[in-house]
């Protein structure tokens, strides 16, 4: 049985212990004003303290609910909360490559929802740079993702995989929702329905399966669900295994 109290507890010594040994300073977080940095900001919080803790709200033709979701998130834990515009950016970047190479439009779907977690993966360190030299110590960019999404590869690679340290890539969905409800994470935001802001659809809808059944197939090997189910996720899983190593040559 998950207890999320003894989870947060165990987080946020986690956090503590890591600033501690590596004498380290602050963190810099990406606020979508969905759940997962909405738990994540609010453990940094309560183990660094506010005032060691900054949130960056990136829009890039972004929805006006996330915005608020993200100001009150920030008002409700007590960090500050930085707004870092990349819709001209990456409008920029979008016409620099039609430019280059003309292309079929649709052919760039892929390439432009990833291009958004790339910017804002580039703007967190960027940040925490300049943050690390203005307060003369360290600042780690914190890591958004749950262990659903890392199983299945419903990331960006050199996107938001990239971080220096991680607290939810052990948590399921249902779990990182019970941490978040036990931290005082507000309700709608906790129980906000996750998607990417770009095709109207639900990260559910986008996968064709639900965050309760991968976490059945972690968990228990997808005893619980329908076949069709299990096998979507396992071929999500090995579809995406690229994203997970590296190959490398090692010479002999």
């Amino acid at each position: 049985m998950f207890n999320a109290n003894k989870t947060v507890y165990e987080i946020i010594t986690f956090i503590k212990n890591y600033y501690k040994k590596n004498n380290l300073k602050g963190a810099v977080i990406g606020i979508s004003g969905g759940k997962d940095s909405a738990v994540v900001a609010g453990l940094f919080t309560k183990a660094l303290g506010k005032e060691n803790v900054t949130g960056i709200w990136m829009p890039c033709h972004s929805k006006e609910e996330d915005k608020k979701n993200a100001i009150e998130l920030s008002n409700h834990f007590g960090f500050e909360l930085k707004e870092f515009d990349l819709t001209d950016i990456y409008d920029s970047y979008v016409k620099q490559i039609t430019i280059i190479n003309n292309p079929n439009m649709d052919d760039l779907i892929d390439s432009n929802i990833n291009l958004k977690p790339r910017l804002r993966t580039a703007t967190l360190y960027y940040y925490a740079a300049y943050l690390s030299k203005k307060n003369k110590g360290s600042y780690l960019v914190a890591g958004t993702s749950n262990k659903c999404e890392v199983y299945v590869g419903y990331f960006t690679k050199g996107g938001d995989n990239i971080a220096d340290i991680e607290v939810l890539e052990d948590l399921t969905v249902d779990e990182v929702i019970a941490v978040g409800k036990a931290i005082g994470v507000p309700y709608h935001i906790v129980y906000k329905t996750p998607d990417d802001g770009l095709s109207g659809l639900s990260d559910e809808d986008k996968l064709g399966v639900k965050y309760s059944e991968i976490a059945d197939v972690i968990e228990n090997d997808g005893k619980n669900i329908n076949k069709v189910a299990r096998k979507k996720i396992y071929d999500l899983h090995q579809k995406n295994s690229h994203k997970f190593n590296t190959p490398t040559f090692r010479k002999k």
